[in-house]
């Protein structure tokens, strides 16, 4: 069976990723799989280049493709607030605290629209790659809800579905996720055999 290593230690992230490239029957390996301790300094600008860095980095080290992910929420409100610091929001840097500082600087704000954005780089150890994008947009409630997801999910509505990502199970969120989007192009090409892992 051919490997993917998916540069992450988020598990939440990794089995998100995994369960969609199920169909394709690829070992995915996370970087607690392969025991990997050493932090990768999210440092770039754009998701794309901490998506790069990430992939990259674990595809020559272990000589392997390696699918990294960057993603994160985008709010029309504070355009400068989250993007690329989306995990490093808060000094906790905890999911409570993100959320718990979001709702504090939306307080006495009304335009609450937001996205998720996912940028997602392929990479293979003789320098090749491949980016794929996905988004899906929504806005920020005023409170929490919903008990599945992760990061922000509690927060953010869906648009046109009216319903917290935390309030998704696992195969409703997967079909309109930003992660789930970029990664349903990627599987594109690879069936297509315009990627091939």
């Amino acid at each position: 069976m051919k490997k993917l290593i998916i540069a992450t230690q988020n598990k939440n992230k990794f089995q998100e990723i995994k369960v969609l490239l199920a169909p394709l029957n690829i070992q995915c390996l996370s970087l607690n799989d392969l025991n990997w301790k050493e932090e990768i300094i999210e440092d770039g600008f754009s998701f794309f280049e901490n998506a790069l860095k990430k992939a990259k980095t674990i595809a020559k080290f272990y000589n392997l493709p390696t699918l990294g992910d960057d993603s994160g929420l985008v709010v029309e409100a504070l355009p400068n607030l989250l993007g690329v610091k989306s995990k490093r929001f808060s000094s906790e840097g905890t999911m409570k605290a993100n959320n718990e500082k979001l709702l504090k600087h939306l307080k006495n704000i009304t335009n609450r629209k937001a996205y998720f954005i996912s940028e997602i780089v392929l990479y293979y150890p003789n320098d090749k790659y491949y980016h794929y994008i996905g988004k899906v947009f929504g806005e920020i409630a005023y409170d929490y809800k919903g008990k599945n997801g992760f990061g922000y999910d509690p927060l953010f509505i869906v648009k046109d579905i009216n319903k917290r990502m935390a309030e998704l199970n696992e195969e409703e969120k997967n079909k309109i996720s930003h992660r789930g989007k970029a990664l349903k192009k990627l599987i594109e090409d690879i069936k297509n055999e315009v990627v091939i892992i």
